[in-house]
């Protein structure tokens, strides 16, 4: 037995180890088809931004734009009535502030009374019909003085020719000196005649001018008189101010019984129409930009809902031209910065009336460039 025992133990000393293979691990056989599909998805998000980065332009500096009208007062007054609050909506020439129309409205009463007064004047002959008369009579005495100058002429030129043939009968002792003398003095009154009658004249031709001035002087005050009038209804009008567009009414700051001045904020209504986006895009990313081509816009406020819309014009300056202190670089002091160009954007499809778009809405826009619907930049 003792030597059956050592066999054994010859025998398993004798027979070589055996190495157990390694087990193949099953996390192993999970996770790599996993890595790959996850490279693979990686691979293609990379490949499309790649491709989509080639053919758009993308910034999100970017906003919601529209047209904010303020309302002035055109008259001053105290205010008397107030129809509307903050985030009201108006329609167009709808009341908002009624201004107290008391002052205004004796302002034209006594505005319509002097132009019936001007009216009553000028119709009964008063200064019109008087100025009129005094043309006509001066008219007519000029001419009359007219006729009278070519007859005082007339006789001026027999008076010198007379001369003439006394002064060769003189010379051939036909007539005497007496007579000579007659006809010298005779032409003298004739010429003294015409001289007289030429300054009658040319008053005559001044009380003319100053009668026609007093026409137009009676004219001009019955003008005046009805412009006046027409200038009180006005101002009785402005007494009422009504909303420019239709909107929504923000930042008022007026209310009843507070003293208004002409030119006074008293609100702003934010137009329902004419809603844009302003991108404010680097300078670098226009080589491909033109006006036409589509925009897609991701509204912030909407959780990335997108709007689309159309490049409508690219501004003639960068933003930084427009600031209150632009840049100087000419102080030696130059660090060259990427400039940004507003690049207006008009919404051709907008989220619908439940998800407006307001003024001042952050958005991020991207712009197709593949072409070019112009044909070239603006």
């Amino acid at each position: 037995m003792a030597t059956a025992m050592q066999q054994d133990v010859s025998e398993k000393q004798i027979r070589p180890v055996e190495t157990p293979e390694p087990p193949t691990s099953s996390k192993r056989r999970f996770i790599l088809p996993i890595v790959g599909v996850l490279v693979l998805i990686a691979l293609i998000w990379a490949f499309k931004q790649w491709s989509y980065g080639r053919s758009h332009e993308s910034t999100d500096d970017a906003a919601v734009d529209g047209h904010l009208i303020p309302v002035l007062a055109k008259v001053s007054g105290y205010v008397q009535k107030v129809t509307v609050q903050d985030n009201s909506h108006v329609t167009a020439d709808s009341m908002l502030v009624l201004i107290d129309p008391s002052e205004y409205q004796v302002r034209l009463a006594q505005a319509d009374a002097d132009l019936a007064a001007a009216v009553a004047t000028a119709g009964s002959g008063g200064s019109t019909g008087q100025a009129e008369a005094q043309v006509t009579t001066a008219s007519n005495q000029h001419a009359a003085l007219g006729a009278q100058i070519d007859a005082a002429r007339a006789n001026a030129q027999k008076a010198h020719s007379d001369l003439e043939r006394y002064r060769q009968l003189v010379a051939q002792q036909i007539v005497s000196k007496q007579q000579l003398d007659a006809a010298q003095a005779a032409a003298e009154t004739a010429d003294a005649n015409v001289a007289a009658l030429q300054r009658q004249a040319a008053g005559a031709g001044a009380s003319v001018t100053n009668a026609q001035a007093g026409v137009r002087l009676a004219d001009a005050r019955l003008l005046a008189a009805r412009a006046a009038r027409d200038n009180a209804q006005l101002q009785l009008g402005y007494t009422h101010v009504p909303a420019p567009t239709s909107g929504i009414v923000s930042r008022k700051q007026v209310e009843v019984g507070q003293l208004v001045s002409a030119g006074q904020p008293l609100l702003t209504i934010v137009s329902d129409t004419g809603v844009f986006v302003t991108a404010n895009m680097k300078e670098t990313q226009l080589a491909d930009v033109c006006v036409g081509q589509p925009v897609a816009i991701d509204v912030d406020a909407y959780g990335g809902a997108t709007a689309e819309g159309v490049v409508e014009s690219l501004a003639a300056a960068t933003g930084s031209k427009f600031a209150l202190l632009p840049p100087d670089n000419a102080t030696g002091n130059f660090t060259k910065v990427v400039q940004r160009v507003p690049v207006r954007i008009r919404i051709t499809k907008n989220l619908g009336a439940v998800r407006p778009l307001r003024p001042g809405m952050s958005v991020n826009v991207h712009v197709l460039t593949t072409s070019c619907p112009g044909g070239a930049k603006d």
